[in-house]
């Protein structure tokens, strides 16, 4: 504990970045390198989303215990994030990249071989314990490499693989469940991540810097500023406006409205498609009106869309299933570049690893669950109207936040 709290006190000796002599575009293909591990990663925490009405069947299970398997996910993620500034502080980041994808491929081959709901649920913790060590590292490998001036534009670049793994995901699973079964999707899966990480081991460039470990003295450091706490709930509540709502929005369709599960997906598939043209235009937005307004913005108008989703009816669900993704997917790029903000530059990726995990347990792991449990009582729309009630409240907590402007760039 004492050389942790040493190391992040002194600071360490970390390399300064080149990006005033290289710019922007001599890092792109590197970041696009990133987005790729990036999107297998989330790919392999979402794609039991479209997969779970045929889950469901299978394992003979509720709904509630078909939310919790994300909850599980969520559990796993949250303790490899926490755990991540500890491992890459020792190995650097890129190795840690490398390792958190060999593990993933793994852990999805537990997942695909598992029998029964608790082999499953175990196998979807190691899922996302592997996941979790990618994010921080990622990040600071990122915002490392470009000047903080284009920090909008490459962190927009990296979310454009969540938010094509939201499209792929549906479309995926719909397409390999006419050929395969739920379990060979995840052995498809497990075995694309394993050729990345060896792809990246050769060729991929970043990361060759260590973390900060989260030691007495930079928990401290981040612990004592209202901002970080205040980004903290920020990312609970954009998180459970894409991953809180599309995990359990095929079930929702299909259980609530009545629609075949085929449709459902292929729904879900093309109503994420204009948002990877999304987050890019957040990203400009977001220089330009700057990270605090646009999130203020997007909060109000995600919740509007998510509470909406949960009330219409008929036709006007269908429009809301394309409209609400648009608006969520919006919030990552300012929310990163305010996270970017908090504390010093050292312990940059230490404020990512402690607020996001957060974000996730409860958006992308309680927010499932408490659907799940709205759905086996009559009513996921009141689920999802709860989630939505709780997005539009993160304006007001948003209003708060003062970022710190030097680092803001």
């Amino acid at each position: 504990m004492t050389s942790l709290g040493k190391r992040t006190t002194m600071q360490p000796n970390v390399p300064k970045p080149q990006q005033h002599a290289n710019g922007f575009k001599a890092h792109l293909f590197p970041i696009l390198f990133l987005a790729a591990i990036f999107f297998l990663n989330f790919l392999s925490r979402i794609i039991l989303a479209p997969l779970l009405p045929t889950i469901e069947q299978d394992l003979g299970i509720s709904h509630g215990e078909a939310g919790s398997l994300f909850l599980l996910i969520s559990v796993g993620y949250f303790a490899a994030l926490l755990a991540s500034g500890f491992v890459s502080a020792r190995i650097l980041h890129r190795r840690t990249i490398v390792i958190s994808a060999v593990s993933l491929g793994i852990a999805l081959y537990f997942t695909a071989f598992s029998h029964g709901l608790f082999g499953m649920q175990t196998s979807l913790i190691l899922v996302g314990m592997a996941a979790g060590l990618y994010l921080p590292s990622g990040i600071a490998s990122i915002t490392h490499l470009v000047d903080a001036r284009h920090w909008g534009k490459a962190l927009a670049i990296h979310e454009v693989a969540p938010n094509l793994a939201f499209v792929a995901a549906p479309l995926l699973a719909e397409f390999m469940l006419g050929w395969i079964s739920w379990r060979s999707v995840l052995i498809v899966l497990g075995s694309l991540t394993l050729v990345l990480s060896v792809a990246f081991s050769k060729f991929g460039r970043g990361g060759n810097f260590p973390g900060s470990a989260p030691g007495f003295g930079a928990c401290k450091t981040l612990f004592k500023l209202p901002a970080f706490w205040i980004m903290t709930v920020l990312f609970m509540v954009g998180i459970s406006s894409t991953m809180g709502i599309y995990t359990m929005l095929p079930l929702f369709l299909v259980t609530e409205h009545g629609m075949d599960r085929s449709l459902a997906n292929e729904l879900i598939g093309l109503s994420r498609v204009l948002s990877i043209a999304m987050a890019l235009l957040a990203g400009v937005v977001n220089d330009r009106l700057g990270p605090k307004r646009t999130l203020m913005i997007v909060l109000f108008l995600s919740g509007s869309m998510t509470i909406l989703l949960g009330v219409v009816p008929g036709f006007w669900t269908i429009l809301l299933v394309f409209l609400q993704p648009l608006m969520a997917v919006s919030f990552f790029p300012s929310a990163f570049a305010l996270l970017s903000t908090v504390g010093p530059p050292d312990v940059r990726n230490i404020s990512v690893s402690l607020a996001v995990p957060a974000g996730f347990m409860f958006g992308g792991g309680v927010m499932p669950l408490l659907i799940g449990f709205m759905g086996d009582r009559g009513s996921f729309a009141g689920g999802i109207v709860i989630v939505g009630g709780l997005i539009m409240s993160g304006v007001l907590l948003a209003a708060f936040l003062k970022p710190n402007e030097e680092n803001e760039g």
